[in-house]
C-alpha cells in the first residue's frame, strides 16, 4: 500500500538529509529509545527478577512480535518498517510486574484518569521519551510519523470511551493530557477503526503472546503436557478462563482443544532434555507458522483495509492464552507474590506523592510544572511506570518498606 504525504507527517515538522525513509527513521528512533531498553527488566508473564533468566521478558517478547509482524507486513503488502515500529513500541508503556502492575497503578490513579498500558505507550511516544521539542520547548517525544503512531493504536479512542476487558480493566488509547496529538494523529481515520498496520501489530502480539508464554510455562514447570490429555485439565481450563480471556462457545472450545492436542502431543513426554527442548521449539515454530499463514488483507467497499483472521485461528490463540492463564496466573502459589507486587507499586506512588524529592530529575521538572493535584499524580504514575521490576523492588527496599 502506497504511503501518502499525510502518513509521513510529523507533529513537529522536521527536515532530514538521511537516505533512510521516514518510516525507517521511526524504527531507528524506537530501537534507540530508553523505553525499549527498559523492557529487558520488565515482566512478560514470569518476572525477570524471579531468577528465571531464560524466561521471556517484555523486550524479548517485543522483538519476537516485531519479527512476526515484519514478515506478515511483507506478505500482506504493508510497510514493514511501520509495522515493526508498532510491534517494538506496543509494550513500552507497561509498568513493572506486567498486568499486575497495571492493575495496581490503575487503582492508585483512579481519581486522576486511571492507568492503561496502551495509553501510557502513546504518552511515551508523544511526550515522555526525550528526543524532539516543539518551538515552545514542549517535549513531543519521538515525534514519529502519523502512520507509525496510528500503527501503535490498539485502542484508538480516549478514556471517555473506554471499553472493559474480561478482567475488568478499562482499555483505551490516550489520556486527556495527550488528546491534542491523539486528535492530530487520527485525522482522516474512521472512528474506532484500527489501521491495517495496527491490526497486524495486534495479531502478531496475540500470536507471540499465546505461543511463547505456553512454551515458557512448559519449560518452567507450570504446565505438564501429559496432564493436558486428561478431561480434568480441559474442564479446569474452560471453567477458569473467563476472568482472563473471556468466554468461548463450548462447542468451539472443544474443537479448538482437539485441534491443538495434536500439536502438543509432540511434547507430551517433556522432561527438559535437549531433545525435548528442541521438540518444544519446533512446536512453537509450527504454531506461529500455522497462525500467521492464515491472515489475509481484505479491502472493503469503503476502501478501509482489514486484516481477516479465521475464527478457528482466533479460537486456538484464545485457548492457548487460557491454558497459560489458568496454570500460571491463577496458580495459588503466585497469589502472595501478586499481592506484594501491587503493594510495592502503590507504596512507591504514595511515598513519591508525599515526598516528591524521590522523583528522578526529569519527572521532578514535570511535577513542578503540573497545574493541579491530578497533574501531579499523573507525573507520579509516569515515574513509577517507568521503573523496571528490579529498580522498583530496590527503591521499595531503599525507602524502608521492605
Amino acid at each position: 500500500m502506497e504511503a501518502s504525504p499525510l502518513d509521513r507527517e510529523r507533529f513537529v515538522p522536521e527536515n532530514s538529509s538521511s537516505h533512510r525513509s521516514d518510516f525507517a527513521r521511526d524504527r531507528g528512533r524506537l530501537l534507540h529509545s530508553s523505553a525499549l531498553r527498559r523492557l529487558a527488566a520488565k515482566t512478560q508473564v514470569l518476572s525477570p527478577s524471579g531468577g528465571l533468566d531464560f524466561a521471556r521478558n517484555r523486550l524479548t517478547h517485543s522483538l519476537e512480535v516485531a519479527q512476526i509482524g515484519r514478515e506478515l507486513a511483507s506478505r500482506l503488502g504493508l510497510d514493514a518498517d511501520v509495522v515493526e515500529t508498532a510491534c517494538l513500541a506496543h509494550d513500552i508503556g507497561h509498568p513493572p510486574f506486567g498486568h499486575n502492575g497495571e492493575r495496581a497503578l490503575s487503582e492508585w490513579a483512579s481519581d486522576c484518569g486511571g492507568f492503561e498500558g496502551n495509553a501510557q505507550t502513546f504518552r511515551l511516544l508523544v511526550r515522555l521519551e526525550p528526543k524532539v521539542h516543539d518551538k515552545h520547548g514542549i517535549s513531543r517525544g519521538l515525534n514519529l510519523t502519523r502512520a507509525s503512531l496510528l500503527a501503535t493504536m490498539k485502542y484508538p479512542w480516549g478514556v471517555q470511551s473506554a471499553e472493559v476487558d474480561p478482567s475488568g480493566r478499562a482499555k483505551f488509547g490516550a489520556y486527556p493530557d495527550d488528546d491534542e496529538v491523539f486528535q492530530w494523529a487520527r485525522q482522516g481515520q474512521a472512528e474506532r477503526q484500527l489501521t491495517p498496520e495496527a491490526q497486524v501489530m495486534d495479531f502478531s502480539d496475540d500470536v507471540a503472546y499465546s505461543v511463547h508464554d505456553f512454551e515458557d510455562a512448559i519449560v518452567n514447570g507450570y504446565i505438564d503436557p501429559r496432564a493436558l490429555e486428561s478431561s480434568t485439565a480441559k474442564t479446569d481450563v474452560f471453567a477458569g478462563m473467563t476472568p482472563w480471556v473471556g468466554d468461548m462457545p463450548p462447542g468451539r472450545a472443544e474443537e479448538a482443544w482437539d485441534r491443538l492436542s495434536t500439536v502438543w502431543e509432540v511434547v507430551k513426554s517433556y522432561e527438559g532434555t535437549r531433545q525435548d527442548l528442541g521438540a518444544l521449539k519446533n512446536v512453537t515454530s509450527t504454531l506461529i507458522g500455522r497462525f500467521a499463514s492464515r491472515a489475509e488483507l481484505h479491502a472493503r467497499e469503503s476502501r478501509v483495509h482489514t486484516v481477516a483472521i479465521p475464527e478457528e485461528t482466533l479460537d486456538e490463540i484464545l485457548l492457548l492464552k487460557a491454558i497459560v492463564a489458568v496454570h500460571v496466573m491463577s496458580h495459588t502459589a503466585r497469589q502472595p507474590l501478586y499481592l506484594h507486587q501491587r503493594d510495592v507499586l502503590k507504596s512507591l506512588a504514595d511515598a513519591m506523592f508525599a515526598e516528591p524529592h524521590h522523583l528522578d530529575p526529569v519527572f521532578s521538572e514535570d511535577y513542578r510544572l503540573a497545574g493541579d493535584t491530578a497533574g501531579q499524580k499523573r507525573v507520579i504514575v509516569d515515574q513509577v511506570a517507568s521503573l523496571t521490576d528490579q529498580s522498583a523492588l530496590a527503591l521499595y527496599e531503599r525507602l524502608g518498606f521492605a
